[in-house]
């Protein structure tokens, strides 16, 4: 990252850090979680999050990891959904709405909130990785070395997958540009294999068998 003016940037992260118990649940069990609300309440976190799969079994496996984990206090399944605008169009043909209760002292938002790291969409998790897209007002080399000391203070490991600015937001071409040959043609196999209809007609896996890559690949 270069440059020393302040400017508003939207960075897209990958994020992997120790005792998380949302890595080590999704990346034993082939499920994900988004994360729609986050409140921390006498050092305990009360977590709302979306659990997605292909099949129903996964979700039970996933929500069983996190009643399991010594990292977790509680998980809870909502059967109704209280404020259907939050309902997400989640990555899996089956979802679940959980509530999640486990110890603040191994999250990393606290890390990044204090440094003015401001969560801009839901957060995902999958394959044991965290992914974030955050906006920050600070200069390149302010963000180089914020996420540096998040990197020091939490063990993790934090990849810039994508980074806008306003200009470069205006002057950035179609989405289809921006693929490279190989994502173009992993797209359209998706998108023909029915894997963007809703129930979906292919899994991520199965994507992933015809095209010879793992699965976090082809995500």
């Amino acid at each position: 990252m270069g440059g020393d003016r302040d400017g508003t940037t939207q960075l897209t992260l990958e994020i992997w850090h120790p005792d998380c118990w949302t890595l080590q649940t999704t990346a034993a069990v082939d499920a994900g979680l988004i994360a729609h609300s986050v409140h921390e309440v006498d050092d305990l976190i009360n977590a709302r999050l979306t659990a997605y799969a292909d099949t129903h079994d996964e979700i039970d496996a996933l929500v069983a990891a996190i009643a399991e984990s010594e990292l977790t206090r509680r998980v809870e399944r909502i059967h109704h959904y209280f404020n259907p605008n939050l309902r997400t169009d989640a990555a899996g043909n089956v979802t679940e709405e959980l509530l999640v209760r486990y110890d603040s002292a191994n999250s990393i938002h606290d890390a990044f909130l204090s440094r003015e790291f401001i969560p801009d969409e839901e957060i995902r998790i999958s394959d044991g990785y965290e992914y974030w897209t955050v906006v920050v007002t600070a200069s390149r080399q302010t963000v180089q070395r914020r996420l540096d000391e998040i990197r020091d203070e939490m063990d993790a490991e934090i990849t810039v997958q994508g980074m806008k600015s306003p200009e470069t937001t205006a002057s950035a071409s179609g989405t289809g540009d921006r693929l490279s040959e190989r994502q173009r043609e992993v797209f359209e196999l998706a998108r023909r294999e029915g894997y963007y209809s809703w129930p979906r007609e292919t899994s991520a896996t199965e994507l992933a068998e015809e095209l010879d890559v793992t699965k976090p690949t082809v995500l």
